[in-house]
């Protein structure tokens, strides 16, 4: 997946600056992005605070490495249990 150029921070900040009454089309070009990009980011980020961000992060990272395991959990006894009925 293509990382962001915009750290969560910077995400924020733009969404702050639109929220204080600058017009979104105006944000946008400032920043070089696109309006689908800025509502995504709204989708996502938006009511948010940095910290709040950085939270998000930490779990989306521990759930993704959580799911993993399960994955090579799941391979692991898919593979015991080939091997059981084989030397049955």
């Amino acid at each position: 997946m293509k990382r962001s150029r915009f750290s969560e921070e910077q995400i924020i900040a733009v969404l702050k600056e639109q929220e204080t009454g600058m017009p979104t089309a105006e944000v946008c070009r400032r920043h070089g992005i696109s309006s689908a990009t800025f509502y995504k980011w709204k989708s996502k980020f938006g009511g948010l605070e940095v910290s709040d961000a950085r939270r998000l992060r930490t779990l989306e990272q521990e759930n993704s490495r959580l799911k993993k395991l399960l994955a090579e959990a799941m391979l692991d006894n898919v593979v015991l249990k080939d091997l059981a009925s084989k030397n049955v």
